[in-house]
């Protein structure tokens, strides 16, 4: 008897079933291997989670129909995670399951995987001595102790090289590691440094961008045991490590963690359960820290992995705001120009000296958004309301017209609804015109851009040249940038959302971390009010401080992490159907509706409610959640609720 869970997404059959094992299957069928069933007068997908030989069901049981490979790609440790996972987030198996199992590619399993000829040693420990628990965390891997870290990266650090290390650590006490981070290009720094560090085959790379073919054979290396290290993007937080030792998630905030498929799970979440599951030691690295990773060190459940405050000094640029009282006497404007004098000095000198310069900009594209020039209302579409632009292509004859960025009509006159004003400012300036605006004021620089408009710059020369950069896009100069201009703070201050301080400060450590050291003449200028937290945290190079401050403050408003909170979108009435029978435990707080906000192509009035719980009710709050979604499903309605637990956004 096989035990098989079955790919149907209806939650009312988010369960096992069991199937018989036809004699001509026997030799084939496996724990963890692809099936086809019968399953309500139609073949499915499934997988078999164990073999058994009793069942409690008393009828007669329906024969496996079809073998398609006796590969074992679900391993036991990994069908445990997806049904704690599936638990956590209120969904079902088989959606954690299209997470986890890239789709068959036969010729792949026909290859055979190469293996490594021997595993490597220690690392030498150079690398972290520069940390006074670093020492200390390589032994314990190596010794297969499950040692917590929360790890606060160095200005400058080489960090793809540090994580390599750990890993290489992990693999000398014969134990596997995986490490997740958040987009290809942060991949590319990882696996050249594995390439570097860790013996061929040793270790294999999942990326979203490869060929089915080629992304399956990768994820067959680790799941046969060939390749012990997994390095990957946000979907290798499921990869099947073999004698798992060591999870690793850089980046924490970055919100490409987080998937965008249900139950959306988020994948330092996922990888502290699996570290909990599996009893191995969990890294959770960045140049800054979140508040979830800062409740993990409150809570005991991690350690503090920083360097001390003099070796900190001695890599870290000099970090100046333009609210300094002697900058603002010495340059009244500076609170209101866009490029204030200090930023444009800076500049100028980085660029006599032969150093690049790196300018952040937090919006893409050209002018991403227009106001009216009268009221400063936000300029939007007659058609379909959506907002208008401009974009970095001109149009005929060489004209840049506003157009919608929903349906694209151009709109070549305007008349404001609120002031029936004509005309148009940019309320917004993009990479593509900042870079123009440079080039007017540094004639004869060179000037690049690096963001998804113009492509992602992954290194530049160390010569005298502008980079222009959106966030998460700035690429590594060779040697370092000699200073870095972080332009229109207020776009990612002003953001109407939970994470906004947090959020700014990663994007702004990211960017600065690039910087040279101050002994080297490395200076960022920030266009910000110096008094602002957010600003003090990076002028003082201490993100641990703002984690905590943002954590307290959460914890006394009663938002997450502190809490666990749950958003629930979907037309009024379905909402109302899906409240009736939610049965919440007494201490959840139940918060809205508010209008959802439009989205390109939706139709018909949506809203949304929060509901919060202290956090060691979560599980509670998600076994309510999915127990209406199955109801739902059983009575097939019509309408759906989108149903995400500890979402990114609360507004």
């Amino acid at each position: 008897m096989a035990r098989v869970v079955v790919d149907v997404p209806l939650a009312h059959l988010d369960r096992p079933f069991d199937y018989a094992v036809p004699e001509k299957l026997a030799g084939t069928v496996q724990a963890g291997c692809r099936v086809r069933v019968r399953f309500s007068g139609q073949l499915v997908d499934g997988f078999v989670l164990e073999l058994a030989d009793s069942t409690e069901f008393t009828g007669r049981l329906m024969p496996l129909a079809h073998v398609p490979s006796g590969e074992p790609v679900l391993t036991p440790q990994v069908a445990r995670l997806l049904r704690v996972i599936a638990d956590r987030y209120a969904g079902t198996m088989s959606d954690v399951l299209r997470l986890a199992v890239p789709p068959r590619r036969a010729a792949a399993e026909k290859k055979p995987t190469p293996t490594p000829e021997s595993l490597p040693g220690p690392p030498e420990p150079a690398g972290f001595a520069r940390y006074p628990a670093g020492p200390a965390l390589l032994d314990a891997l190596a010794e297969g102790r499950p040692a917590r870290a929360v790890w606060t990266a160095l200005p400058g650090e080489d960090w793809p090289a540090r994580l390599v290390e750990l890993c290489r650590a992990t693999l000398a006490g014969r134990r596997g590691a995986l490490v997740v981070v958040p987009d290809g290009k942060d991949l590319d720094r990882l696996e050249t440094a594995a390439a570097r560090l860790l013996p061929e085959h040793a270790c294999t790379v999942l990326r979203a961008d490869d060929s089915p073919e080629k992304r399956y054979r990768r994820f067959l290396a680790a799941s046969r045991g060939a390749a012990q290290v997994v390095l990957g993007t946000r979907a290798a937080m499921f990869a099947p490590v073999r004698d798992l030792g060591l999870v690793v998630v850089w980046d924490d905030g970055d919100d490409l963690h987080s998937d965008e498929h249900a139950p959306y799970p988020h994948a330092r979440d996922v990888l502290v359960q699996r570290a909990y599951l599996d009893n191995c030691a969990a890294v959770v690295a960045g140049t800054s820290r979140t508040a979830e990773a800062e409740l993990l060190v409150e809570s005991g459940w991690a350690h503090e992995l920083v360097a001390d405050r003099a070796v900190l000094r001695s890599s870290a640029p000099r970090v100046q705001a333009l609210g300094e009282d002697f900058e603002l006497a010495r340059d009244p404007a500076a609170r209101s120009a866009r490029l204030p004098s200090l930023a444009h000095e800076a500049a100028r000198k980085a660029l006599a000296a032969g150093a690049p310069v790196l300018v952040q900009v937090p919006r893409r594209g050209y002018v991403p958004s227009l106001a009216c020039a009268r009221c400063r209302a936000p300029a939007r579409c007659a058609h379909c309301s959506g907002p208008l632009g401009i974009s970095p292509r001109p149009g005929p004859g060489g004209t840049r017209i506003p157009a919608c960025r929903w349906c694209a009509r151009p709109a070549a006159t305007f008349d404001c609804p609120h002031c029936h004003g004509t005309k148009l400012r940019a309320s917004v300036v993009g990479e593509s015109r900042t870079a123009e605006e440079l080039a007017r004021a540094f004639p004869g620089a060179a000037v690049r851009t690096s963001g998804s408009t113009s492509g992602v710059l992954a290194t530049v020369p160390g010569g005298p040249a502008l980079v222009v950069a959106t966030p998460g896009a700035e690429p590594v100069a060779e040697g370092g940038y000699g200073a870095a201009l972080l332009l229109d703070s207020w776009a990612l201050l002003g953001r109407a959302d939970l994470r906004a301080g947090e959020e700014t400060l990663r994007r702004w450590m990211n960017a600065a971390a690039l910087v040279r050291p101050a002994s080297s003449g490395g200076l960022v200028v920030v266009a910000a009010d110096a008094a602002h937290p957010v600003v003090q945290a990076l002028v003082r190079w201490d993100p641990a401080w703002l984690a905590a401050r943002e954590l307290a403050d959460r914890r006394e408003l009663g938002f997450p992490p502190a809490t666990r909170m749950a958003s629930l979108t979907g037309s009024p009435a379905a909402l109302a159907e899906f409240l009736e029978a939610l049965r919440l435990p007494d201490t959840a707080d139940l918060l809205g509706p508010v209008p959802e906000r439009p989205r390109p192509g939706q139709e018909g009035e949506r809203e949304r409610y929060l509901v919060r719980v202290p956090r060691s009710e979560g599980g509670v709050l998600a076994h309510a959640l999915a127990e209406v979604q199955g109801v739902r499903s059983a009575k097939k309605s019509p309408e759906h609720v989108r149903v995400q637990l500890d979402p990114l956004e609360l507004v």
